[in-house]
Formats: C-alpha cells, structure tokens, sequence
C-alpha cells in the first residue's frame, strides 16, 4: 500500500508490489476487452530483452515482474536518451503539471461558471494555491452530477491529466491535497460529501465509470492504468485511515481495464490492426476467385472505413431489460458524431 511520505524514487508503482498485492489485479490491468488479450507492447524500446518483448508481442507478468520488475518505469525516471529516443519516435512529450492544471482549469470554469474553484494558479512561478475550503456548487448543480460529468484524456500517455501522483516532467511527488488531475478532483469531491465506506466506494466508482483515456504504447497504457488504480487507494485511506478491500480494489481495476484503453486515436482501432494487401476469396459468376483487399480507411483516410479491430467500450449506464446486467459493448467511433 502507498506510504505517506513518498520520494522520487518511489514513484514507479512496481508491478511486483500489485502482483503481491493480487495476481487478479496485475491480470486485470494487463487486459486488453476489445481483443480478449492482453495489451501489447507498441513500442520497439524493449526488443533488446528477447523475442516476448517484440512490438507486437502481449505484455505478460512474468514480463515485468520479478527479475524482470524494473523494466517498465515511468518516462521521468528513463535515461535522457530513452526520453530522446521516444520523442523522436513517437513524439512523446509530458506536459508539466502546472500546465495540466491550467487547462483542467478551465474544463472547471466551464462547468462551474466561474474560476478558481479547486486552486488560483501561480503563473509566475508555476505552481498553484489550493482552495482548502469545501467545493462549492452552482444552482442548478450538485456534486454527484460533477462526479458523473464525462472526462477523457486522448494519446494519455501516463494520464497527468487525469490522476497528478507526480509531476512527469520533475518526478517530484505532489501530496494528495495537491493534486490536481481530474479524476484527482472527482475523488476530492466525493470525499468532501461523503462520509460512509459504502457510499464512498460507489460514487468512487462512479468517478471511475465517467473517466476515460486512450494511449498507444503499452508500457505508457499500464503506467496510467496502475496510476489510476493507486490514486483510488489513496484517496480511500486518506478518508478511512485504512487500505480498501481487495474485491474493490479489484473492481475499480476492472473499470479502470475498460476506461483506459489501447487504441489509435486517428483510426480507432486497436494499434496496426489495419490490413493492406490482404487476399481473399469471392464468389462470382464464374465460381470462386481471389483478390487484394485493401484498407479503404486508411486509403481515404476515412475512420469509419478500416478493416482493422475497432476498439470496444463498457456502456456503463445500460442495463439488460430482463436480466439486469449491464454487460453493452459499443465502438469507441459509434461515439463521434
């Protein structure tokens, strides 16, 4: 479980730690629900440690724990080179954490109608002043209908928009009255307003379901997956003075297994799933021939056209008329208007 006082080092979240926390939650974050897999590793950064660490191999457990558990770090704590090397290829830049919070600002002035509501911002120096006050809400609004409103971080990377454990550029951890991610924000929220475990834990969960991401490369997507995951430990033992349980520990890793998810974003579909070249079979007045199909997607550069796998979502809000469950899945594109 987290300790209070963390320093930069101990910013990686180790997936031995989650492994001993719970194989099931190292397992569920490894997930990928569009494919049935898990998430694959996207990057060519880690082909030098043998053929399972290929682009596009799956990113496994026995990949990044144990003699393995130092593989994947985050991006401040790589080698100036390795940073290079990923801006270069996939022009991979981490925002500061006083520029997140600027403009998560302003998704903030938008909804509440007015500034300043979580923190006045310290332009000069790059920093901010938290409002230590209990949030206030326009009439009209209430905190659960913040709690509710939809969040999204696109190519997320390791989610600083999101959840703000450390500022990625420095490494520097940011205490948790600090934060200013926006599920950071939600949780605030939903701790100032409740005060009973139950309740707490659904409206966390809650906060979870309305935050989404989407990221590339793997390492990036487990990075802001597990981020996720221990800033909801966080917050819940700051409240309670105690480590929630492991079954909603493993639930809110399971939503976080949908929200976060691997995806072009210009396309779609899961990364390099599209096909060009293929041959296949048709039947005509003449009996069965073959030919090439190609990508139109990617030939008219149209999103609705590839023949690549188009990514999935959990519809979190339907629920089966006769069974009860909620178990809709919908395209990410079906989405766009």
């Amino acid at each position: 479980m987290p300790n209070k006082d963390e320093s930069p080092s101990l910013i990686d979240i180790r997936e031995d730690d989650l492994m001993a926390l719970s194989s099931e939650v190292l397992d569920t974050l490894l997930r990928d629900h569009t494919t049935g897999r898990n998430i694959f590793w996207a990057t060519h950064d880690y082909e030098a440690l043998g053929s399972e660490y290929d682009y596009h191999s799956q990113i496994l457990p026995a990949l990044i724990t144990g003699k393995h558990g130092m593989v994947i770090r985050p991006r401040v704590l790589k080698t100036k080179e390795e940073q290079t090397d990923r801006a270069k290829d996939m022009a991979e830049v981490f925002t500061p954490s006083w520029v997140c919070n600027a403009q998560n600002n302003l998704v903030d002035e938008a909804w509440f109608g007015r500034k300043d509501v979580f923190n006045t911002e310290d332009n000069a120096n790059h920093t901010w002043q938290d409002n230590t006050l209990k949030i206030e809400f326009p009439e009209g609004k209430t905190w659960k209908d913040y709690v509710r409103a939809t969040r999204m971080e696109m190519t997320c990377g390791e989610a600083p928009y999101l959840v703000s454990r450390y500022d990625t550029t420095t490494g520097n951890p940011i205490p948790l009255q600090h934060r200013i991610g926006l599920l950071d924000r939600k949780l605030r929220v939903v701790s100032e307003n409740v005060d009973e475990s139950g309740e707490w834990l659904e409206w966390a969960q809650m906060a979870y379901k309305n935050t989404y991401g989407f990221e590339w490369q793997g390492d990036n997507l487990l990075l802001a997956r597990e981020a996720m995951l221990w800033t909801f430990i966080e917050y819940y033992q700051a409240k309670f003075g105690k480590a929630p349980l492991l079954k909603s520990i493993n639930y809110i890793a399971y939503i976080i297994s949908w929200n976060i998810w691997q995806m072009d974003g210009l396309k779609g579909v899961v990364p390099n799933s599209c096909k060009e070249g293929i041959v296949v079979k048709e039947m005509d007045l003449f009996g069965e021939t073959e030919c090439i199909e190609h990508c139109k997607g990617c030939q008219q550069d149209n999103i609705r056209l590839h023949n690549g796998v188009y990514c999935l979502l959990r519809d979190w809000g339907h629920k089966d008329p006769k069974t009860g469950e909620n178990n809709r899945k919908i395209r990410f594109i079906d989405l766009i208007k």
